[in-house]
Order: structure tokens, then sequence, then C-alpha cells
């Protein structure tokens, strides 16, 4: 029997991962845009505790996977070539407006198709080729004009790794320290602490990252052929699975296909099981439009700041990389401004309500 190639092994790991974080999303409702609107909207920090859980699994078992040296984490990208502060900022606030006017982010937009939304289907395309077009197409000249290309760095971009270098407290303790304090602030809440689902989702979702870190440097290893270590982010990989749907004969598989094919095949499952399944379409074409500029706004900013909400929010989070605090903060703060945006009918209201309150 011929053995499987690197890029086929790491897109089934992809879509077995893909079809957990495609029920995650549909039966725990793990969507960052809905954490946002139940805190902003709705004074509810349960879902962005499961969110804040997810980060502190993941944390602490990918630094196992680097302690015990399983996987080397300063392999990744998000550690290696990271990309420059302005382009993680101004990448997170495009792609969090843009999230806010499609209704979800990327990975959402894949879980509402396992359900029948047509107009994800719409979005996913237009985030799709938008990501993949800035990331080596028409528009990647302009992002190239714009902002520094990640470069290689001497040290991997990881606060981690920067205590061990300023401290000599060994990265691993470091991060378990920072799982910890994540855990501890999760469940200082009663509310969530009540709240099984929430925290089932949260630990399911961490574990999936630390999935993915495992199955790319372990799984897909090969010494003759090798495999880029990553893990889940729903970004550029939108753009190659379109992408590889039209030149499979002459591309190869890969994990990013694999995740994405598999959330929308979890959602679908999960969907059919619990009798929520069914088809949608935007109401009006002002419903359209907003689903069209707002893929096409996740799909330059989620390449710009290399990463989206699962990719920097969680994904390099576990690497306690320096690019994720920002990424989120600025997602969050696009994500909020595109909120108040729809809410107000402009920016003027809101933008004054916040300097208001300094």
């Amino acid at each position: 029997m011929e053995e499987l190639a690197p890029g086929t092994i790491a897109a089934l790991a992809g879509l077995l991962g893909g079809v957990v974080l495609g029920f995650a999303a549909r039966w725990g409702r793990f969507c960052t845009l809905g954490a946002i609107e139940d805190a902003v909207l709705g004074n509810d920090a349960n879902r962005l505790r499961s969110w804040g859980l997810a980060i502190a699994v993941s944390i602490f078992g990918t630094f196992m996977l680097n302690q015990f040296g399983i996987v080397s984490i300063s392999d990744s990208f998000y550690l290696s070539s990271p990309t420059s502060l302005i382009a993680s900022v101004f990448g997170g606030l495009v792609f969090g407006l843009g999230m806010a006017l499609v209704g979800t982010c990327g990975f959402g937009t894949l879980a509402r198709m396992g359900g029948g939304d047509l107009k994800s289907v719409v979005t996913f395309l237009v985030m799709g080729i938008t990501a993949y077009a800035t990331l080596r197409g028409l528009t990647a000249y302009v992002r190239v004009a714009l902002f520094s290309q990640p470069e290689t760095v001497e040290q991997p971009a990881s606060f981690a790794f920067m205590v061990e270098k300023s401290l000599s407290i060994p990265p691993h303790v470091t991060a378990y320290i920072v799982a910890a304090l994540l855990v501890a602030i999760c469940f200082a809440s009663s509310r969530f602490r009540r709240d099984g689902r929430r925290i089932g989702v949260g630990i399911l979702v961490g574990l999936v990252v630390v999935w993915g870190w495992y199955s790319t440097g372990v799984l897909a290893a090969d010494e003759f052929e090798p495999y880029p270590l990553e893990s889940y982010t729903f970004s550029a990989p939108l753009g190659d699975t379109i992408m590889y749907a039209m030149t499979a004969s002459g591309s190869a598989l890969r994990f990013g296909i694999g995740a994405t094919a598999g959330v929308v095949v979890g959602a679908l499952i999960t969907t059919l099981a619990l009798g929520h399944f069914r088809w949608e379409a935007a109401d009006d074409a002002r419903e359209m439009k907003r689903q069209i500029f707002g893929g096409f706004l996740m799909g330059i900013g989620s390449v710009t700041a290399l990463g989206c909400t699962i990719g920097q929010g969680i994904s390099a989070a576990s690497l306690l990389a320096y690019s994720a605090p920002v990424v989120l903060i600025s997602i969050f703060l696009g994500a909020w401004l595109g909120l108040q945006y729809l809410v107000h009918g402009s920016f003027k209201e809101p933008l004054q309500h916040l300097f208001s309150r300094q």
C-alpha cells in the first residue's frame, strides 16, 4: 500500500479536528462575535470566558508538547516570521469591522454554511478569494507596499521565550502560569462555573488546537518531504480550499483545506442531529451587500494580520505569540465599532461616547 503524502495526512487530521470545531460552533455556540455581542450588548461574559478557557487549555497542551520535545513550537510561522505591529493592528481592525458586518468570523461562516445558510456561501467565496488575492494576487501588491513583510527572527516571537531570555525561567513554566491565571479568571464567575456546556466547549476547542500542532508536527512529519508546523486558522485556508476545488489534479492537500471542510461537515452533522438545519438566504439587497463587503474586509484583514479569531485568537495565543494579544484587541475594537455602527448608523456617536468616558 502506498504511503500517504504528508499533506494528505495533515489534511485528514485537519478534517477530523475541523469536524469537532463545527460541532463546538453549532452545539456550544462557540463564536467570537457572539461572545463580544453578549458582553457588549447583553452584559453576559460567559462566552468570552469559554473563549478564555479554550486559550488556557491550548497554552497548557501546546507547551507540554514543546517541553517534552514532541513538537518544537519555535518552528511555527507565528514565532519564526511574525508580521509587523502596524500590520497586526490594521489587519485586526479591518477584520473585526468586517466580522461585525457579516455577523460572524470566517470560522463562523463555515459553521453557518453547514447549517444551511446560503448567504454564508457568498461570504465564504468573497472572503476566500480576497484572502488569496491579498496573499498572492492583485491586492498582495498593496499589502506589500503598505506593510513590511514577515521576517525571520533570531529569538521566537513569544512572551515565554522573552521571559526565558530575561529571567532564565523555562518557557513552559511561564506558559503554565499564564494558563492557570486564565483558568482562574474564567472560573471566578459563579455563573460560568454552573455553565457546563460553555466549560465543555472551551476545553474541547483548546484541545483541538493542540491536536493541530501535534498532527502537523508529528503525524505529518517527513524528513524527505517536510511539512510546516501549523494549527487551525480560517483565513488563507479558505482561499486555498477554493483553489484546490478548482485545481485538485495539479495541487496538493494541506491541513487548512481539511480543516475548512471539516468545520462545514461537523456543523452539518450537528445541525441535522439537533433538527436545526434549515435553508436561509439574505432578506434583501442591503443585507447581501453587508455580507459581501464584510467578507471582503475579513479576507484583507486576516491575511494582513496573519490570522483570524481562531488563528491569532487561539492558535497563536497557544504559543504566547507577541502578535496574539495585539490582533485580538484590534479585532475586538473593530468588531465593537462595527456593532455600534449597525446600531447607530454611523461611527460618530459611539466614538464620542468612547472618548467621553476617558
